[in-house]
């Protein structure tokens, strides 16, 4: 048998599945395809999602997975924080972007009061994101404190991402938006980690952390490490989509860069319509009908 070459080697985490023949559409992206991801160095891409439209492009893009997070409550809801998002607030959103993708894996956040309890209302928050929102797995924030509401999970036969380092619904208790994990802290991320990755996550969030123990905290787990924040020795980087478009009015975290300046666009485009109209440039004979 001839040894492979460097051209033989898979380019992305869905090129990490030998079993599946190449179909006449784009595969789906497993959760076993952030395992293969981590053992061939692929690095895994993440974005987040509130809609179909932009779940459609960056899916098509082939982005990896798609995370609904409770980051709604600053890009959709207008809330200060994403402390006031609820379940019911995130089903109809999670909903929209599972039905928009044919590849993307579509994780929704648990968010802040749907958890923290107890096992058992873990598991009935996870259940109805998979039911009534056919999302393909759930996200929640904690490492050793959500260790069993994660597992409780898991043997229910659903997936976790876990996040741990900066946790925004633990903002207050955290202080503010202060890095994690500096000094003595190192201690204590590596011990969330690996109680997440004992607890069966798929993966683990690193947010706000110092790259270099990021770096150790990835050198050390078997499951991959998603990066926010988290310099580059990750396994995959996660942006939120209205960061990292431009969207966002007002100052950014340092670790987001922008790929484009959308508001900029929307804005001009806006200004033009509203000129257009005023002037009775808009419509035009080609814009009305016979």
């Amino acid at each position: 048998m001839p040894e492979s070459t460097a051209s033989d080697a898979p380019r992305s985490v869905n090129d990490l599945n030998p079993f599946v023949p190449a179909p006449a559409g784009p595969k789906r992206v497993r959760t076993r395809h952030f395992s293969n991801a981590k053992q061939h160095g692929i690095p895994i891409t993440g974005l987040t999602s509130y809609d179909m439209l932009t779940a459609q492009i960056f899916d098509q893009a082939g982005i990896d997975f798609l995370l609904v997070g409770d980051s709604a409550g600053n890009n959709v809801f207008g809330y200060e924080t994403t402390l006031p998002v609820t379940v019911d607030e995130l089903i109809p959103l999670t909903r929209a972007v599972a039905r928009a993708v044919t590849r993307a894996l579509v994780v929704a956040d648990m968010p802040f009061g749907s958890y923290e309890t107890g096992q058992t209302e873990a598991l009935h928050t996870a259940v109805r994101f998979m039911k009534e929102a056919q999302a393909h797995a759930v996200k929640l924030e904690g490492g050793v404190r959500s260790h069993k509401q994660i597992k409780r999970i898991v043997t229910s036969g659903i997936p976790v991402m876990a996040h741990i380092g900066f946790t925004p619904q633990s903002e207050h208790g955290l202080g503010g938006h202060i890095i994690q994990g500096r000094g003595d802290a190192a201690e204590q991320l590596l011990e969330d980690a690996l109680a997440v990755q004992d607890a069966g996550a798929f993966a683990v969030v690193l947010e706000m952390v110092p790259a270099t123990v990021a770096a150790e905290v990835t050198s050390k787990l078997e499951i991959p490490t998603i990066g926010v924040g988290a310099g580059p020795d990750v396994d995959g980087q996660l942006l939120v989509w209205t960061d990292f478009a431009g969207m966002t009015e007002g100052r950014v975290p340092r670790f987001v860069r922008q790929y484009a300046n959308v508001r900029s666009v929307l804005t001009d485009a806006v200004h033009q319509f509203k000129s257009d109209v005023e002037t009775g440039v808009y419509p035009g004979p080609e814009h009305s009908y016979e």
